[in-house]
C-alpha cells in the first residue's frame, strides 16, 4: 500500500534528509516549514502521517498538532523535538501525538516509530472503508430483479466477479452501472482492497491527466506538492471510470499503456510507476459510433471491452419494478424510521404504466419522495409524484389518422413524445435543467435548443 508523509520543521535540510531517509517505492515525503504551510498541505493531499518539529517561528508544534486533531482526527503525527524532556513528551501524547523522537535521532528508531503510525494509519482506513463498504450494502445489493434481461447481467457478474479481466458496463444514464461495478468489486478477488471511482466527464480536461496519473511538484501551475492519482490509489484493487467516453482524445493513449502494460507516469516525472488495478469502464455511449467519428481510439474500445456487460432499461425490466420499489421503499423507510409493507395495486400499476426515462435512479428518486409524504404504511397512488400521470398522453386519438395507429403528422407526434420526456424529465430534477439533460441523456446544449423548440418555460413547469 501507497503512503504519503508530510515532515513539518523550518530547517530546510532536516526536511531534505527526512524526505531521503524515508523516501520509498510505496512512501512519497511531502516537506512543509511551518505550521501553516503544513494545513495547506494536508487540505490539498491525501496525508497517513505528520511528523513535525516542537519549536518552529508562527504556528508550533503543540499549536500545530492541535489543530490537526481538530480538523483532521484520525491523522497519527509524530513529534520531534530537540527538547526532549519527559515534560514535552507527556504533553505531547496527552495533546493526541501517536509518539515523539528526540533530535538527534536515530534511523533505525525512526523506521520503526514511522512504521507502527503507518500501520495504525492503516487500521484506521481499512476500518472506515469496511464502515463505508457498510453503509454502501444496501445500495451495492440493490441489484433486484428477476426478469430475463436483468438475469443475464446477474450471471454476468457471477462469471466474471473472479477474474481481473477488464470490464465494459454499457446502457442508459441511471440504470445502475456504478452500483454492477461495486457488486463486482465487493464479491471479487480484491473486495478487501480499495475501489476508486472516477467520473471522466466531471473533471475538467486540463486536470484529468494529473487526477488519473498524478503529478510531482511544480509540473505545472498550482502543483504545489507531489500527488498520487487515481491508478495509484486503487493500487491491488479496483478502477471504477465512469463515462469513459467522454474521455479526451489526447489522454486515451495514456490510459491505453496503462491498461496494457500497468505502467503509469506521473505528470512532470519521468520515473515510471507500476500498478496492479483492476478496470471497470461504464459509458453511456455507443462506442462504436464514436471510434466511426474518431471520438475515441479503436485500439482503447477492444482494450476495454473484453468482457462487456450492456445493462437494460428499466422499461425493458417492467417486472422488476415492484420488487425494486419495495426495496427502496424499505431501504429508505428504515433510514427515515418508517416502516412499509408496500405498495397498492393503483401505486404500482401508475409506476408500471411510465416510462422511466432516468431509469433505477429516477424510480430511487420517485419512492423516496413517495416514503416522505405517506402517512400511512401503505405507500398509495397519491403520494407518488404527479409527474408520473402528468407525462402520460392525454388523446393519443389526436395523433393519429386510423385504427392502425399511424401518425396523421409524424413530426408532431414525434415532438410530443420529446416534449413527454423532457417534462417528466424537468420535474424530476425540481426544474434543474443540466440535471434533467443527465436523465434523458442528452447535452445541456441539446437540451436547451429542445426548449426553445417546444415552446417549453422552465419557470412556468408546476413543480
Amino acid at each position: 500500500m501507497t503512503h504519503n508523509i508530510l515532515v513539518v520543521d523550518d530547517e530546510p535540510k532536516l526536511c531534505d534528509l527526512l524526505a531521503s531517509a524515508l523516501s520509498q517505492n510505496d512512501i512519497t515525503v511531502f516537506t512543509a516549514s511551518n505550521g501553516l504551510h503544513a494545513l495547506k498541505v494536508l487540505e490539498a493531499e491525501d496525508i497517513d502521517l505528520v511528523i513535525s518539529d516542537w519549536r518552529m517561528p508562527g504556528m508550533d508544534g503543540p499549536q500545530l498538532l492541535a489543530e490537526i486533531k481538530n480538523r483532521f482526527p484520525q491523522l497519527p503525527v509524530i513529534v520531534m523535538t530537540a527538547y526532549s524532556t519527559v515534560k514535552n513528551a507527556v504533553q505531547s501524547m496527552r495533546n493526541g501525538a501517536f509518539d515523539y523522537i528526540a533530535k538527534p535521532f536515530d534511523i533505525d528508531e525512526l523506521d520503526i516509530t514511522v512504521s507502527k503510525a503507518l500501520q495504525f494509519r492503516d487500521i484506521l482506513k481499512d476500518n472506515q472503508r469496511m464502515r463505508a463498504e457498510l453503509d454502501e450494502h444496501q445500495q451495492i445489493d440493490s441489484l433486484v430483479g428477476d426478469s430475463p434481461s436483468f438475469r443475464q447481467v446477474l450471471q454476468a457478474v457471477d462469471s466474471v466477479r473472479e477474474s481481473n479481466a477488464t470490464i465494459l458496463l454499457t446502457g442508459e444514464s441511471g440504470t445502475g452501472k456504478e452500483m454492477v461495478a461495486r457488486a463486482i468489486h465487493k464479491h471479487g478477488n480484491r473486495a478487501d482492497k480499495p475501489f476508486v471511482a472516477v467520473n471522466c466527464a466531471a473533471i475538467p480536461e486540463g486536470l484529468l491527466e494529473s487526477e488519473m496519473f498524478g503529478h510531482r511538484k511544480g509540473a505545472f501551475t498550482g502543483a504545489v506538492s507531489d500527488r498520487i492519482g487515481r491508478f495509484q490509489q486503487a493500487d491491488k484493487g479496483t478502477l471504477f471510470l465512469d463515462e469513459i467516453g467522454e474521455m479526451p482524445l489526447a489522454l486515451q493513449a495514456k490510459i491505453l499503456r496503462a491498461l496494457q502494460e500497468r505502467i503509469i507516469e506521473p505528470v512532470g516525472d519521468p520515473r515510471e510507476r507500476k500498478v496492479d488495478v483492476r478496470v471497470i469502464a461504464a459509458t453511456n455511449k455507443n462506442l462504436l459510433d464514436a471510434v466511426a467519428n474518431k471520438e475515441f481510439r479503436e485500439d482503447l474500445y477492444y482494450r476495454l471491452n473484453v468482457f462487456p456487460i450492456p445493462l437494460p432499461a428499466l422499461r425493458e425490466r417492467l417486472e422488476d419494478i415492484a420488487p425494486l420499489a419495495r426495496h427502496f421503499a424499505n431501504t429508505l423507510g428504515s433510514a427515515a424510521g418508517k416502516r412499509f409493507s408496500g405498495f397498492s395495486p393503483e401505486a404500482l400499476q401508475a409506476m408500471a404504466s411510465y416510462s422511466w426515462p432516468g431509469n433505477i435512479r429516477e424510480l430511487q428518486n420517485c419512492v423516496e419522495r413517495a416514503t416522505i409524504v405517506a402517512s400511512g404504511t401503505v405507500i398509495e397512488e397519491q403520494d407518488l409524484p404527479a409527474y408520473l400521470f402528468a407525462s402520460q398522453p392525454a388523446d393519443s386519438s389526436a395523433l393519429t389518422s386510423d385504427v392502425n395507429g399511424v401518425p396523421a403528422d409524424l413530426e408532431a407526434a414525434l415532438a410530443e413524445v420529446e416534449k413527454t420526456y423532457i417534462l417528466a424529465a424537468l420535474q424530476q430534477s425540481n426544474g434543474v435543467q443540466a440535471a434533467a439533460a443527465q436523465l434523458i441523456g442528452i447535452s445541456e446544449r441539446s437540451f436547451w435548443y429542445r426548449l426553445k423548440k417546444l415552446g417549453i418555460h422552465v419557470d412556468k413547469i408546476v413543480r
